[in-house]
């Protein structure tokens, strides 16, 4: 190994903090247009889109600085980690916002999915929908984990994908 050989570390850190401002800078539009109640499938395709580009972005810039090398598993490495460092910039944003700025966002939240389910279940009783609702707050807590779990999963085969394109490993001769 040489000295010189960058670490997976450090653009795991840096790139996974710009894709998590820029996923930040993407919430704060969503809040400012009060869009961000809404769940609709182009919001979640360009989450993807910027967690994908924060990925390709860092595994290229990793390879370059390895003077063009670059294996599978340091590209797993270095994707792993930008999703985990910028899923949990989103997830301090989403605390702030949720907690801060909003206290009363889950309440909103829970109050949609309930107009939601009324809707998509007419033979259920608002009783019923409300102890869901009761069940889904004492189980909120679980959307951190999962949702890093999430992110890291979607990372791992972004960067599969990318390493395999872009691998180029040193001549074993």
């Amino acid at each position: 190994m040489e000295e010189n050989e960058p670490k997976t570390g450090k653009y795991a850190m840096n790139y996974g903090l710009l894709t998590g401002l820029v996923g930040v800078v993407f919430a704060v539009m969503l809040f400012i247009m009060d869009m961000h109640y809404e769940q609709v499938t182009s919001v979640q395709i360009i989450q993807i889109v910027i967690l994908a580009a924060g990925i390709v972005l860092a595994i290229l810039q990793f390879k370059k600085a390895g003077g063009g090398l670059l294996t599978i598993s340091e590209a797993l490495k270095v994707g792993a980690g930008v999703a985990l460092i910028a899923g949990i910039v989103g997830l301090l944003w989403f605390f702030i916002q949720s907690n801060l700025i909003e206290p009363d966002y889950l309440d909103k939240v829970y109050e949609i999915g309930k107009i939601k389910a009324m809707k998509d279940n007419p033979s259920l009783t608002e009783e019923q929908i409300d102890q869901g609702i009761e069940m889904q707050k004492g189980l909120a807590w679980i959307m951190y984990p999962v949702g890093l779990i999430i992110n890291v999963l979607i990372a791992l085969i972004i960067s599969l994908i990318t390493g395999l394109i872009l691998k180029k490993e040193e001549a074993a001769y």
